[in-house]
């Protein structure tokens, strides 16, 4: 069952847990019990502690924002899924039975290419659609992420640096500046954090973009609603070329490309994007 409340923020928000599709998902929601809520649908490798707390506290000053594991990942139970296409099986699963028929949504990197397998699996369902560092399928670039991760990540452990300040943010001061302010953030829950991810997640989602990356783009035509678009002008994981050819699938987007920026774009220019982001959703 589905429960019901509020918290102070993101970082004291509880983890509950919701069965659907033969699976139990983590989940974790804050804000007002008003309008149409916000899901969250997080990038590659990520669990619940990835999101950080300044996005998501923001988007909940005046909306239930709920936040969701995928299966196989954190403490969501079931086997990691390899597909997009399965995964917004899941997500559509989860909503339903959390008793939600309108949502909008946020997708953040994978979480936007998996936002889109849901438009186009339940385009009723979703009646604002937010696309962060995302692409569509056989998007630029986006069969190549797999070997930027992994050079990346080699290199991170031979400079000693977190990862994801590296494959997030730009190498310049402001992007430095940013990859550390935005780690130390992801640092501010300390109970209560997620299981952390396994290596055998981060390869079943790789494999699910790489495949997304060679597909056919998805028949978003029954999808209407609403689109807004984010990206970073050096996102080298998903190239910004991405934003404009999915701007072509989903005419009247809105789109906005942040300067000096990677693929933490919404992490490095959060006060702008959840700014952005609420006036886009506001109704």
């Amino acid at each position: 069952m589905s429960q019901q409340g509020t918290t102070q923020g993101y970082a004291d928000a509880p983890t509950r847990t919701i069965a659907a599709s033969d699976a139990v998902f983590a989940y974790r929601e804050l804000g007002p019990q008003t309008g149409v809520p916000l899901v969250l649908l997080t990038h590659l490798g990520a669990n619940l502690d990835g999101w950080d707390p300044r996005v998501v506290d923001g988007l909940a000053r005046d909306r239930r924002v709920i936040a969701v594991d995928y299966r196989g990942v954190g403490d969501s139970t079931g086997r990691v899924r390899t597909s997009i296409e399965e995964m917004a099986g899941d997500v559509v699963a989860v909503i339903e039975a959390l008793g939600h028929d309108r949502v909008d949504v946020f997708g953040l990197s994978m979480g936007g290419m998996v936002a889109q397998a849901v438009a186009a699996r339940a385009p009723r369902l979703i009646d604002r659609l937010i696309l962060a560092g995302a692409g569509p399928a056989g998007g630029p670039g986006l069969t190549t992420m797999t070997a930027v991760m992994v050079r990346t990540v080699l290199r991170a452990g031979l400079t000693v640096n977190d990862p994801r300040a590296l494959l997030f943010f730009t190498p310049t001061t402001e992007g430095k500046h940013a990859a550390r302010t935005y780690l130390a953030r992801l640092k501010e829950r300390t109970t209560g954090r997620d299981k952390p991810v396994a290596p055998g997640v981060y390869q079943a989602q790789l494999a699910a973009v790489r495949q997304w990356g060679t597909q056919e783009p998805a028949d978003l035509t029954a999808f209407t609603g609403p689109v807004f678009i984010v990206h970073g002008d050096s996102d080298r994981m998903v190239p910004p070329a991405n934003a404009t050819a999915l701007a072509r699938r989903l005419p009247g987007a809105a789109v906005t490309v942040y300067p000096d920026s990677g693929h933490g774009v919404v992490f490095q220019y959060h006060r702008e994007f959840v700014a952005g982001a609420r006036d886009f959703l506001h109704r």
